[in-house]
């Protein structure tokens, strides 16, 4: 079993639309996969729940109590919880093979995740090399001066940026229905789902 854990401590950044369309991914590509939810919200387990039934099935695991006993399936996505205190992610961090970080343009995500992946680096594992973290570039629009300036502020990082993701309201939409764009057929579908293959890629590798 391959599982991704996706965390960063600042709201709003793009975690459960990370964790659902990795889990999406996943389903599609005919793996067996669970969605573990660790936020009170439970914003991921409610996607699940509008989830059409001709959709790549995907289990949804209540984890808001903290880690339970893993599913049998050969992909666990686990959507980390906004302002998680380090114990907390240390445990979600030592469930999972490989953790991403999605983060937004803006000087306050900056500062965040700066202070996340400090903080991360400290976890043996992730210290060691054992366990690999990769950074999401999320709501990205062409040419921006906050664009260049994420750019810029992973280029700094030790770890990788494996992922841009543009600013695109159709992921509000399929949100809504369950679904994600690796659910979405046509060229339409193809397009938005090349954003997502280098994500999906650097998780696989970690198999």
């Amino acid at each position: 079993m391959l599982t991704v854990l996706v965390a960063n401590t600042k709201g709003g950044c793009g975690k459960t639309t990370t964790a659902t369309h990795l889990a999406a991914a996943f389903a599609g590509a005919g793996l067996k996969t669970a969605l573990a939810d660790c936020d009170r919200q439970r914003s991921s387990l409610g996607w699940i729940a509008a989830r059409p039934a001709e959709a790549p099935a995907i289990a949804g695991v209540d984890w808001v109590k903290g880690p339970g006993k893993s599913p049998q399936v050969d992909r666990l996505v686990i959507d980390a919880p906004a302002a998680m205190r380090m114990g907390g992610i240390e445990e979600l961090i030592l469930e999972a093979d490989v953790v991403v970080v999605p983060m937004l343009p803006s000087v306050f995500d900056e500062t965040s995740t700066t202070r996340l992946l400090t903080k991360v680096q400290a976890v043996k594992p992730i210290r060691k090399g054992k366990k690999a973290l990769g950074l999401i570039a999320n709501r990205l629009r062409p040419r921006s001066k906050a664009g260049v300036r994420l750019e810029r502020f992973a280029d700094e990082q030790t770890h990788e940026l494996v992922g841009r993701i543009p600013d695109r309201a159709v992921y509000a939409d399929v949100a809504r229905d369950g679904l994600s764009v690796f659910d979405l057929r046509g060229t339409r579908g193809e397009a938005l789902r090349s954003d997502w293959l280098p994500i999906v890629r650097f998780c696989e590798n970690q198999a």
